[in-house]
This record gives structure tokens, sequence and C-alpha cells, in this order.
């Protein structure tokens, strides 16, 4: 077996690399374009990339979904038995089982059977407080990361105050576990770029993000090569710029179909009571129907809504690859510039209260907006230190600093790009075992393979 670390830098495209990308360019002549999946989102990327089959098969049709026994929707779900089927580390193993596999940070990353395992989870207080750490396998790697990098920065990771660090955090525990288990496989997660390009757009001022970006990178393949590893890049998706939201809930409610429950003068949404209702998550948004007669009407409604390139019905779906139970009645791509909030609420007074806050687990959506201070706060360092001098104090708290103006996000993605240079990548040091420059997602998984075994 030949020792492999795969490093899935997010967000990145051949038309981002450049002047500002010397380390990558190194990699160029052992590259080819991935044709991406629909959605080309996170979670579902990752489950095709480790499991070589659509969402069809591995059920992760969105990185969240309704869960219609419970009648909720939930998104960042860490389980990875949420994805069905066998993937590359059980592949591998079936061939040789002295295999083993580190996950640094993909997603999907905990009650997991690889190996040597590191992600982020917040320690979630009864008060409400949110203490930044890390879940690790073996369990001892978590006090020792602690201590020796320090706990892993989730204000940095995500947020309106997301940097390099968090990616560098990651790399840092990749090198440790590398240097400490040698793993056969190391799958390694860099998502910098990823919420740079939502905030700035690829259009925007990232100059200093790719220098930064391709400085790690530059490391963490020096590294692994010099300790005899042949190592893969590659990213999930291409991130296009937006300039238009669009309110698919917000739709439903002023067709009648979306019903919400009113708690202290604030509106959550009721999925369950709901004729039918939108889970948004960035290009993609998930239609679930309760009233099943409503599912054609709805759909030649969103077929005419600006912005929308596509309603997937149950037809579109199986062509996707996106036929599966978990997925809504109807999907919906937006065009190019433009992508889906989850906002309901017609009033911004009546916004619930986890709205204007770093939520990822209480949205029922996606919200980039998260990545931004809201500009109409005066002073909004004062605002923030006085909220945590409430946290340090023992009382209960709500930071509230996020805008509800989702006219500042520059940058999305979800439906595949038009164009193959702004889309993912695939590079390896090994090029011989690239034998085409165009390659499906579903191809990645057996390609992981053939650089372990061949």
């Amino acid at each position: 077996m030949k020792r492999t670390a795969v490093i899935n830098v997010v967000g990145l495209t051949r038309s981002l690399m450049g002047e500002r990308t010397p380390n990558l360019n190194e990699l160029l002549p052992g590259s080819a374009d991935v044709l991406t999946i629909t959605p080309a989102l996170t979670c579902p990327v990752q489950a095709t990339y480790l499991t070589g089959r659509l969402p069809s098969h591995h059920g992760v049709v969105a990185n969240g979904w309704y869960f219609n026994s419970l009648s909720e929707i939930m998104f960042w779900k860490q389980s990875n038995r949420l994805i069905e089927g066998n993937k590359v580390w059980h592949e591998a193993k079936s061939r040789d089982a002295s295999f083993s596999c580190a996950n640094t940070g993909w997603w999907f990353n905990m009650a997991t059977d690889a190996d040597f395992v590191v992600t982020p989870r917040p320690v979630y207080c009864s008060d409400g407080r949110k203490i930044p750490d890390c879940y690790t396998i073996p369990p001892e790697l978590r006090e020792r990361f602690n201590a020796q990098f320090g706990q892993f920065p989730l204000f940095q990771f995500w947020g309106p105050g997301t940097s390099i660090i968090s990616s560098e955090w990651l790399g840092k525990a990749a090198m440790a576990i590398e240097e400490q288990f040698s793993p056969t496989l190391h799958l390694i997660y860099i998502p910098h770029l990823d919420y740079v390009l939502q905030r700035e757009g690829p259009s925007g001022n990232i100059d200093n993000d790719l220098l930064e970006l391709d400085r790690l990178c530059g490391k963490l393949i020096s590294f692994f090569q010099d300790r005899g590893c042949r190592v893969i890049v590659l990213s999930e998706y291409g991130i296009t710029d937006v300039r238009r939201p669009i309110h698919p809930n917000r739709l439903l409610r002023d067709l009648g179909y979306l019903a919400v429950k009113v708690d202290l003068g604030r509106e959550y949404l009721d999925p369950g009571a709901s004729g039918a209702f939108a889970v948004s998550d960035h290009q993609v948004a998930h239609i679930y129907v309760n009233d099943k007669n409503l599912v054609s009407g709805i759909a030649e409604y969103f077929r005419h809504v600006p912005g929308v390139e596509q309603v997937l019905d149950k037809a579109g779906k199986k062509a996707c690859g996106l036929d599966h139970p978990r997925s809504g009645d109807l999907v919906l791509i937006s065009e190019e510039n433009a992508w889906f909030t989850y906002y309901y609420w017609e009033d911004d007074s009546r916004a619930p209260d986890f709205a204007r806050t770093v939520n990822i687990h209480a949205k029922p959506g996606y919200d980039p907006c998260e990545l931004f201070v809201d500009p109409k706060l005066a002073f909004p360092k004062l605002k923030i230190a006085w909220t945590l001098l409430k946290k340090y104090l023992g009382f209960r708290y709500l930071l509230e600093i996020i805008p509800l103006d989702a006219t500042l996000v520059r940058g999305s993605h979800g439906r595949p790009t038009d164009r193959a240079d702004e889309g993912p990548i695939f590079m390896t040091t090994v090029p011989d075992l690239l034998s085409r420059e165009r390659l499906e997602a579903t191809d990645i998984q057996s390609l992981i393979l053939d650089h372990i075994f061949l």
C-alpha cells in the first residue's frame, strides 16, 4: 500500500489559481476538472467522494434536511451513520486488513469507524455558553491538541471572525496525527477559502486569503511528501458571484401554505403544520409538501419565479441522482447569480430570536449572513464586549450582531458552474494515475483507492 493524504481545499478552482498560488500551481500538471453533483454542497459532495455514489444512494441530499418522523429540520449533524453505504475506508480494509484511515475535519466525523478522528465540536452548556472544543478518536488526542495547539478556534472557523487560523489549526492536527499514527489514508479539510468566497465573492478582494491558503497548502504538501505519502489536492465545488437572494418560504407564505408559531412576539416556522415549506441551502432549496395534491401547482408557480433556473420534480430528481426519501417533493435550483434564504418572516421585528445570532443548528436553513456583523450597528465592538461581559458574569445573553440583509452575501454554490475552470479540481503528485482531463464526482473514491493500491 502507498500511504496517501487527501487535502480538501474547499472552493479552490482553476480560475482562482495564478501568481497568488505558487505552491498549488506545482500540482497542475497532474490535474483534472471534476464534474460535481447536484447539489454541489459540502455534505453531499463529501459523501459522494467517500462512497462513489450519488445522493440517491448515500442519502445525503443537502447539508440539512427535513426529518419527517420528527417534524424537524436539522442541519450540520455529525454522525457518520447518516451516510448510507460503504465508505472508502471500508473498501480499502476489505482489500488489506492492515489499512488505517484518519479523518481531520471532513464532515460526518462522529459515530464513525475511521481509525483516527478530529473534528470541531463545541461544548454546549446549559446556561447557553458555547465553548470551543474538538472531538477526537482516540479521545486522549483532544486533551493533547487543546494543550499543544489551544482550543479549536471555533469563532475563526465560522462567523464574522472567520480566518485562516482555523484551517491552520486543522493542518497542525493533521501533521500531529501523521507523526503519531502514520495512517494509510488521511483525509484533511481546509475550509478557509469557502467562507471568504461567500463573504467577498470570487471577484472580491481575496488576494491575501489566497496567499495565506497557498502557504498552508504548500506546508502540508511538503510535509506529507517528505514522509513518503502521495498527495491529492481536491475541492468540492466552485463558488460564483451572487447578487440576488430569493425567499422561497416567504413566497409559500404568501400562497397560504406556510404555518408559523408565535412565541413571545416572535415567529417560528412550524413545518409539521405547513402545507408546504422550503429548506434552503445556498443555491438549492428542497420543497417539502405535506399535502401532495399541492405539488404540481407549487412546481408550476416556482417555474415562473425570477432567479429560479430549475424545478426538479420526481423525474428531475431521478435524472440528477437526487431521488432519495430525504429529498423534498420538489427541489429548486437557482440561477448562477442567485441563492435561496431560509427567511420566512415578513417583519424583521418578528424574526425568531436566533435570526440575529450565529446559530447553525437552530436555523431551519443555511444562513451565510452569519459571516457578517450587522452594518446597521453603531458600535458593534462595544455591543460584543458588553454581551461577552454578561457571559463571563454568568448571566444569560444573546449576541445579536448578525444582519438580516441577504444582499450582503457575495458568493454562493450548489448549482454546478457553467465553466469548468470555475468548478472543482483534482490534483495529484502522481500524474500517471490520472488518465482523464475530466472526472465525475463518483470517480473520486476509486481514484483515492488507486493511489493507495497501485
